[in-house]
């Protein structure tokens, strides 16, 4: 989390910090990321940085919970304008993104650098705690379409299904898919999924 003083900062000033950080993590990954571009880009002295956040990485993990909140809002606003249809929302939220330019780079360099933090940064997407916890997100969905009966069983199926959304995310980017082909793809394992893998026997 960044420190105190950032928080302190005019809304101006922390404005032309945040889309300095967003800039650079978008131009190439952590690892390669430098704050003597960021710094440069704000304006700011070195020393300044490091008054607002830890490191680099601190940096990055605020920028990118700023991000998975956004994606959390704009799948319940999608979850809403479906009538509770997952599935349906599901396919929706993966082309929203997916056409999103203002974010694209910013996805692209996360999901094709991927590790544990950072997976587990977009895995809280569809809960993030102090939104929505799984039980006000399942009085949201036209839930006599799934085939879940505890909320436990309900978390594991919300597993599953950002899985395979951050499988395709990487996929389309590593493979340089379309957004066609990539959504193409996303429909058919989100049909598989709505279907069942099992035949009846």
């Amino acid at each position: 989390m960044p420190k105190q003083t950032f928080f302190n900062l005019p809304i101006d000033k922390k404005n032309t910090l945040i889309r300095a950080v967003k800039e650079e993590f978008s131009r190439t990954s952590l690892a390669e990321a430098s704050v003597t571009n960021i710094v440069t880009r704000a304006n700011i002295p070195r020393g300044s940085f490091y008054q607002y956040f830890e490191d680099k990485e601190d940096a990055y993990f605020y920028i990118l919970s700023k991000f998975t909140e956004q994606m959390n809002n704009q799948f319940i606003e999608l979850l809403k304008e479906c009538a509770g249809d997952l599935f349906e929302t599901m396919v929706q939220f993966f082309q929203f993104f997916i056409q999103d330019q203002e974010h694209f780079d910013l996805l692209k360099h996360a999901f094709l650098n991927l590790n544990y933090k950072i997976e587990h940064a977009f895995s809280t997407t569809f809960m993030k705690q102090g939104q929505y916890n799984s039980t006000q997100l399942i009085q949201l969905l036209k839930t006599e379409y799934l085939n879940f009966s505890t909320e436990k069983e309900f978390v594991h199926l919300m597993k599953i299904l950002t899985s395979v959304t951050i499988r395709n995310f990487i996929e389309k980017f590593a493979q340089d898919l379309s957004n066609a082909e990539a959504l193409e793809n996303y429909k058919l394992e989100i049909k598989l999924l709505r279907d069942g893998l099992a035949k009846p026997i």
